[in-house]
């Protein structure tokens, strides 16, 4: 079950801050206090890009030889995620 406490209660001021940053690179206009009329697109856009800036999925595209057939070659595609 998901739930929106922080684990860190000391967290809520620089969570909050990220949202507005964030926020603000999308292009949504977010203030302060409820924000009811963002649409679910500009609210899916903020919380999508604050995943993206904390867990940044890496692509890596490469050609390479098919194993199978000989002479022919096929292009690879890796997505992978940093984590620490």
């Amino acid at each position: 079950m998901a739930s929106n406490k922080h684990v860190v209660p000391a967290a809520k001021e620089a969570m909050e801050r990220f949202k507005m940053e964030t926020a603000n690179e999308v292009g949504v206009n977010l203030k302060q206090g409820y924000n009811g009329d963002l649409t679910s697109k500009q609210a899916g856009s903020i919380g999508g890009q604050m995943v993206n800036n904390m867990n940044p999925v890496r692509t890596m595209r490469f050609e390479r030889h098919n194993r199978i057939s000989q002479g022919h070659k096929i292009t690879v595609k890796y997505a992978f995620s940093l984590t620490v």
